[in-house]
């Protein structure tokens, strides 16, 4: 069972990944004998390379999966991809350019063939890199969001919303992206606060001198206004009621009328009405029955209707305009003006409110039962401060605009005859008509447009079990038991998930949703390519194994992560320490009782407690993850085996290897400590596992540690707790005194009543050795003694003289030298902070640090007065 003298983690990473790969052992299967257990992926875009945000958000699923498959359940977590339509489109057509043609000079059918072969060769990217890390999913059952029984539920889905009334189609105001050419929900157009300019212009009345003034952000826009707003409250405009105004550039005729949405705070109270350009002036336009004038084509630039300033570029248009008011002496002022402007989720051009025809689903009847679910208790969000967040959306819920005007997804199921009148010539059906069922003419078109991506993913829960199929996996494996995911999707997918289960299935689709932190870098800024301050955990697995990336981020972790290089040094320390231990114990372990019962064993103090100290800990890890707290399991974990095993118990027994209690008991512990850290570390303790039991190697699928309630004693964790505080107590002391580790020191123990005396007495071998003391003297009380070192722990006092272990007066000289050194940092500090023009001109931050570090200084300038007084 001897192991390689250092854990080479790149072999054994490469040798379990290519096994948990390609041999089953996550498979899932319908087992009436067992619960279920199911999470889904949050599927990665085809188009996706591994970040630290994936890398975070599946080590969490990774970890209850084992647990959970450990703990006896059936378990399932089930992966796939999503086709994110607009990214991969994106990367294909700039594929396309570099070879000088457009998606349109080739066609749609050609076009397709280009993504779905992109798709075939770089798809499954991500899914190696996630089995790089360990995922423990069933690979088998790799589902894609275009595949054909998915895509069939997709157009099941739509064919049933609309035949209930809760799809349709309508000429709206909706995000338009005019880089992408497409339709945008409101959740993909990210709003950003951005440092605009608020244009005050001029709006003559006709036949009058007077004017009106109105503020826009938009100036551009004014080329299809169709009327000027006022609050009909505002007395400021009176007088102004049927009147008329010329819009300026255009010379068109445009009314001045009245509505309640007007803000009288903003601006001066006067508003340009663009029904085309704006949602609420589209509102509007529909309350007075304005015209809608379009003045864009879809790529941004400016129409016909845009008159002179025809095939500008809607940004050069902005600035063409407001020179040509400026010139007319009706460009008043221009005010700095910050404002959220909304983004393309995908290239991050700004958007335009553009009216267009466009399919959108009725949102509110979905959400009603949504609500309910997480109202009532049946869905739990984790931390519990997102259950207002998505409230708060829910209950301001706006119909979903779900076309997208692209090539890459599922085409709408939508046919339109050519022969018959637009009122009666729409199509619905999941399989592709051959005839008009109105008038049986051939000529049928399908919709250009196809769905948004997030209309395949929110079936993911169900679709991936091959719904509307009813059979034996959707009736197990559905509804699942969590959900993993960040905080920016909790609309775009959480809550259209939970809509779609209780709509389609009559269910929750899950019980529990887990919304992680996000990953920063060292200073709080987010991780991101446009920052350059990402950190690939590619490179961090190669550099420093799977396990270090994965124990490194989870022990980080909190309401956000702040990561750094250097962080991973912790997890790679501890699979180190891990491997040494564990090597230390199979070296000198020489046989192992099958028949050896910690229950019915004889055990000394030292192993009493570190037994008592694993089953506490099984405990209170199987309990953190219940709770999703990962950070505090991995506490309890690097506390137990690091400082209590390894560093206290393996150096108790270091001289009683051949006794066969403690050969078996450090290897009773060594299995134990392996399996409630494996789904957390899987690579390390799966191959030590594997060196144990060659057997039985998997150690995913051995069950997980049971606590023996017996063998959880209070009253020895006291009594060891007691040993090692005062052990480290007299450590502390010969560090202070730089006393050398093969030197002996004496020792005296006072303790006043006679239950501590004795046990101190049982016990006085294992604290000399652990403190490398001369045979301890055990008395009452301590009398004062000259160049002694003393000390309190608990009821226990010490004392160890220093005299002839020490140069006392050579040590107080350097602690004198050093007193004096540090109190000339301190006058230093004190005097800068004491400077008020320093004060006022240094930043915030670099004060503060100034402030901690006289703390710092003045905190250890004590302690070294206070051993300069202890040995008086």
């Amino acid at each position: 069972m001897e192991l390689e003298p250092r854990f080479n983690f790149k072999t054994i990473d490469e040798k379990w990944g290519n096994y948990w790969s390609g041999d089953g052992t996550f498979r899932a299967k319908v087992n009436p004998n067992k619960k279920s257990f199911t999470i889904v992926i949050p599927p990665p875009n085809v188009t996706g390379i591994l970040h630290m945000g994936h890398a975070l958000n599946n080590t969490l699923q990774d970890i209850i999966i084992r647990y959970k498959r450990m703990a006896g359940f059936e378990t399932l977590w089930m992966p796939g991809t999503d086709h994110a339509g607009i990214a991969t489109q994106n990367v294909v057509e700039k594929q396309l350019a570099k070879e000088g043609k457009t998606r349109q000079e080739i066609g749609r059918e050609e076009f397709t063939k280009l993504l779905w072969s992109w798709k075939d060769k770089y798809g499954d990217t991500i899914i190696h890199q996630l089995k790089k890390l360990g995922s423990s999913c069933d690979w088998d059952r790799t589902r894609f969001t275009m595949d054909d029984e998915y895509s069939h539920a997709v157009k099941e889905v739509f064919v049933r919303l609309y035949n209930k009334g809760l799809i349709y189609r309508g000429e709206y105001i909706i995000n338009w992206c005019p880089r992408c050419h497409t339709a945008l929900s409101d959740e993909e157009a990210e709003h950003q606060d951005t440092d605009g300019k608020l244009y005050h212009i001029k709006y003559p009345i006709k036949g009058e001198k007077g004017f009106i003034i109105v503020a826009t952000t938009r100036p551009e826009t004014m080329l299809g206004d169709t009327a000027v707003a006022v609050n009909p409250t505002d007395e400021r405009y009176t007088k102004l009621k049927d009147k008329t105004l010329i819009l300026p550039l255009v010379d068109r005729e445009i009314p001045i009328i009245e509505d309640d949405f007007v803000d009288l705070t903003f601006g001066t109270g006067a508003v340009k009405v663009t029904p085309a350009h704006d949602p609420n002036d589209f509102n509007m336009g529909k309350r007075h029955n304005l015209p809608f004038i379009n003045i864009l084509h879809p790529n941004g630039v400016v129409n016909r209707n845009g008159g002179k300033y025809n095939n500008l570029d809607r940004f050069a248009a902005r600035k063409a305009v407001i020179e040509d008011l400026e010139k007319l002496g009706l460009l008043v002022k221009i005010d700095e003006h910050k404002h959220a402007v909304g983004h393309c989720y995908r290239c991050h051009t700004v958007v335009e409110p553009y009216l267009s025809k466009q399919w959108f689903v009725k949102m509110t009847p979905l959400a009603k039962p949504a609500v309910k679910a997480v109202e009532d208790g049946r869905i739990k969000i984790y931390p519990e401060r997102w259950n207002k967040v998505y409230m708060n959306w829910m209950e301001n819920i706006r119909d979903w605009c779900i076309s997208r005007q692209i090539w890459w997804g599922h085409r709408i199921p939508v046919w339109y005859c050519q022969n018959c009148p637009d009122d009666k010539n729409m199509i619905v059906t999941l399989d592709t008509p051959k005839v008009c069922p109105h008038c049986g003419s051939h000529d049928l078109k399908q919709e250009e447009d196809v769905l948004d991506t997030w209309f395949s993913s929110w079936l993911w829960p169900f679709a991936t079990l091959n719904w509307p199929k009813d059979n034996p996996d959707l009736k197990y494996f559905y509804p699942g038991s969590a959900l993993f995911t960040a905080s920016e999707i909790i609309f775009f997918w959480v809550a259209r998930m939970i809509m779609a289960g209780i709509e389609f299935m009559g269910d929750i689709p899950f019980s529990e949703v887990y919304i992680h932190g996000t990953v920063r870098d060292s200073i709080g800024r987010k991780m991101s390519k446009s920052l350059g301050n990402a950190i690939d955990p590619l490179e961090i697995i190669e550099e420093y194994g799977a396990d270090a990336l994965r124990f490194s981020l989870i022990i980080n972790s909190g309401q956000d992560l702040y990561i750094s290089k250097e962080k991973f040094e912790i997890g790679r320390n501890f699979a180190n320490k891990i491997w040494n231990a564990s090597r230390l114990i199979l070296m000198n372990v020489k046989a192992v009782d099958p028949k050896f019962d910690l229950q019915k064993t004889e055990l000394d103090l030292a192993s009493k407690w570190i037994v008592s100290r694993m089953y506490t800990t099984i405990k209170k890890v199987g309990d953190s993850i219940e709770k999703f707290r990962y950070s505090e399991a991995e506490s309890l974990i690097n506390e137990f085996f690091w400082s209590e095993f390894c560093d206290w118990y393996l150096e108790i027994i270091k001289d009683q290897w051949d006794n066969p209690i403690i050969q078996n008991t450090a290897f009773i512990i060594l299995e134990n400590s392996l399996k409630i850290i494996h789904p957390f570390m899987p690579f390390v303790t799966q191959e030590l596992w594997a060196n144990i039991h060659p057997e039985n190697k998997d150690l995913g699928l051995q069950p997980w540690s049971s606590v023996q309630e017996k063998l959880l004693n209070t009253d020895t964790e006291q009594k060891m707790a007691l040993i090692i505080e005062l052990v480290t107590a007299i450590r502390n002391v010969r560090a202070q005194w730089n006393i050398k580790p093969s030197e002996k020191l004496n020792c005296i123990l006072a303790a006043d009543n006679a239950s501590d005396q004795k046990f101190l007495n049982e016990n006085r071998a294992m604290i000399e050795r652990l403190g490398r003391l001369n045979p301890i003297t055990i008395r009452d009380t301590l009398t004062a003694q000259k160049n002694t070192a003393t000390g309190v722990v608990r009821t226990i006092k010490f004392a160890l003289p220093l005299e002839g272990a020490v140069d006392l007066e050579a040590e107080k000289r350097k602690i004198l030298n050093q007193i004096n050194e540090q109190t000339k940092l301190v006058d230093g500090i004190t005097k800068r902070l004491s400077n008020e023009a320093f004060v006022n001109k240094a930043p915030a931050e670099v004060i503060e640090k100034d402030r901690e570090r006289l703390i710092e200084i003045n905190d250890k300038i004590n302690k070294m007065k206070q051993l300069i007084t202890d040995l008086s």
